[in-house]
C-alpha cells in the first residue's frame, strides 16, 4: 500500500543523538512518499533537531520531563494530535508510555518496536533484527527493508539565524578557521575523554593559527571550564550559551571537530563536518558518527564497551579505555582529515 499523501506522525526519542539518528527513517518515508506530510513529536530540548530538516513539515513539542508517566498532558496532546487526521505513527522509543499518545489519538495504524508490553497500544510490533548491528538502521526498518539504507542529513539554512549577532554573543569572527570540540557526554563521565587531553590539542591549533569554539549544555560548564583555563589564546566558550539550533548553527560554521560519543557527534556527522570521534564506555559498532569524513578512536580494550555512566575501576585502569587515546594520536587525525 502506498503512504502517498498520507499524513505521518513519528513520535522521536528522547536523546540528541538518537533523534539525530531517526532523521534517517524521515528521509526514507518521504523518499518511498514524496507527498506525505511528516509530523514529528518531540521533547522540546531536541525539537530543533527536527526544525532543521526539509522532510518535516510540522514539529510538535510534548513537554514531559523523563521517568514521569504525565497522563494528563498525553491525553490533552492526544486531543491536539486528532485535529491533524494522521494515518498512521511510528513510535521510535521503546517505552509503553511512548506509545501511549498515539493511541489516544486514534490513529489508525501504530507501528514500532516491541517494549514494554505495549501489544494493545500498537498495531504492529517489530522485533529490532539482530542482522542490523546500527540503530539508524533498525529505526529504518520499520519502513519497509530492502531498500539502501540512508543516513541523516541537517541542512542549515542560513536565513533563519542571524550569524552577527550570534558571533558578537561571544565578541567573535570568522577570521580564524575554527576547531570545534564537544567534550561533554549527557549520558555520564564514562564517555568522556580527559579535559586536559582536550586542552593540549587546543594548544595545538591555537599555536598553528586556528580558534578554539568548545560546545555543549549547560551541564558541561565544567568540563568546559577545565580545559579554558589550562589554554590561552583563541578559545570560546559557547557551553550554555546558546539554543540548540543555535549550537547546530555555529557548529556548522566550524572546519573540524574533536566530540566524544554524544548528541553534538551525531550533529557533526549529520552536517558532514571533518570529525575525530572518541569511543570508551560504549560502542562505535551501535551508534557511530554517520559520515565518511568522521574517524572514530576506540582502542577496543577488554572491559569496553561496558555501558556504564562511571567507569568502575581504579589505579592504572581507571578510564584506560578514554586515557590510552593520547592527544598526539588526535592530532595527527585531526590535521590529515579531509576539509
Amino acid at each position: 500500500m502506498t503512504l502517498e499523501g498520507y499524513k505521518i506522525l513519528v513520535v522521536a526519542p528522547a536523546w540528541v543523538g538518537d533523534a539525530v539518528m531517526s532523521l534517517a527513517l524521515i528521509h526514507r518515508l518521504k523518499q518511498q512518499n514524496p507527498q506525505a506530510e511528516i509530523t514529528v513529536l518531540v521533547v522540546p530540548w531536541c525539537a530543533a533537531v527536527f526544525s532543521l530538516c526539509d522532510d518535516v513539515t510540522h514539529v510538535i513539542p510534548l513537554n514531559i520531563p523523563h521517568g514521569v508517566l504525565g497522563i494528563k498532558a498525553r491525553w490533552q496532546c492526544a486531543q491536539v494530535l486528532k485535529t491533524y487526521h494522521f494515518d498512521i505513527a511510528y513510535v521510535l522509543p521503546n517505552s509503553w508510555k511512548s506509545a501511549l499518545v498515539p493511541f489516544l489519538a486514534r490513529i489508525p495504524k501504530r507501528i514500532g518496536f516491541v517494549g514494554e508490553m505495549r501489544w494493545g497500544l500498537l498495531t504492529e510490533c517489530h522485533q529490532k533484527s539482530q542482522d542490523l548491528p546500527l540503530l539508524v538502521d533498525k529505526y529504518q526498518s520499520l519502513a519497509r527493508r530492502g531498500e539502501t539504507f540512508l543516513r541523516p542529513k541537517l541542512t542549515i539554512k542560513s536565513e533563519k539565524f542571524d550569524q552577527d549577532i550570534l558571533l558578537k554573543k561571544q565578541d567573535v569572527t570568522l577570521a580564524k578557521p575554527v576547531i570545534a570540540f564537544c567534550p561533554g557526554a549527557e549520558y555520564g563521565p564514562a564517555k568522556r575523554w580527559p579535559s586536559h587531553y582536550y586542552a593540549a590539542v587546543a594548544k595545538h591549533f591555537i599555536h598553528q593559527g586556528w580558534q578554539v569554539w568548545v560546545f555543549g549544555s549547560p551541564k558541561d560548564a565544567a568540563v568546559a571550564k577545565e580545559i579554558t583555563t589550562a589554554v590561552s589564546g583563541d578559545i570560546v566558550i559557547w557551553v550554555g550559551h546558546t539554543t540548540l539550533a543555535e549550537a547546530i548553527y555555529l557548529l556548522s560554521l566550524a572546519q573540524k571537530v574533536v566530540t566524544n560519543d554524544s548528541g553534538l557527534m551525531h550533529v557533526a556527522a549529520a552536517l558532514d563536518l571533518p570529525t575525530v570521534a572518541l569511543f570508551g564506555s560504549s560502542s562505535p559498532s551501535y551508534t557511530p558518527p554517520l559520515s565518511d569524513k568522521a574517524i572514530v578512536k576506540y582502542l577496543h580494550v577488554s572491559c569496553s564497551p561496558c555501558f556504564k555512566r562511571e567507569c568502575p575501576l581504579t589505579g592504572d585502569n581507571y578510564m584506560k579505555c578514554l586515557t590510552g587515546i593520547l592527544p598526539e594520536t588526535v592530532i595527527a587525525d585531526l590535521e590529515h582529515v579531509l576539509i
